[in-house]
């Protein structure tokens, strides 16, 4: 599964600028890959981690802005279709050879 998270907050003030920072910096952290400009993903095994997840970006989200989170199966994200450009990226988009401890 996939775990896609949207935000659009606002970055008028100082403040806004460190919660944005903050933000962004707990989704790296957190094993989030940048899609596009505020568009980052993450893979996760079962639903139990999307919860898990989903819960702790709740409790990270900045207090002003807007921030979607959209979880879709691996079959679903492979379809995505790029109308321009290409897709690049060093991170291995498969979990054939994902190991589990």
């Amino acid at each position: 599964m996939r775990i896609i998270v949207f935000f659009d907050l606002p970055v008028v003030t100082i403040e806004n600028k460190r919660e944005y920072t903050r933000f962004r910096k707990y989704l790296i952290k957190s094993g989030f890959i940048m899609m596009q400009e505020s568009v980052y993903c993450k893979m996760v095994l079962n639903q139990t981690a999307v919860t898990n997840m989903v819960n702790n970006i709740r409790k990270n989200k900045p207090e002003k802005g807007l921030v979607q989170i959209l979880t879709i199966t691996e079959k679903q994200f492979s379809k995505i279709e790029f109308v321009t450009g290409e897709y690049e990226s060093d991170v291995l988009q498969s979990d054939e050879r994902l190991v589990i401890f």
